[in-house]
């Protein structure tokens, strides 16, 4: 049987998610995860228009939102 690995963020889903919710206009989401030049575009165009703050919302939400390395960011539990 083979072994698989998943490789997951350090970044955890649920920081991401409320940071989001929060300062996602501004892309503070995308500055903890590690991608600067996401977040500085966010900051300065108001969440791309609040469109891309409310697509990420459900991007983080349903798992598909990923880091600098493109690795997702992993759930709250453990």
């Amino acid at each position: 049987m083979p072994n698989y690995v998943t490789i997951a963020s350090d970044k955890k889903k649920s920081t991401a998610f409320f940071l989001c919710l929060f300062l996602g206009w501004m892309g503070a989401h995308y500055f903890y995860v590690g991608r600067i030049g996401k977040g500085l575009l966010y900051l300065f165009t108001g969440g791309l228009f609040i469109i891309g703050w409310i697509v990420d919302l459900f991007k983080i939400a349903n798992g598909s939102f990923r880091d600098n390395v493109g690795a997702p960011v992993r759930n709250s539990r453990g």
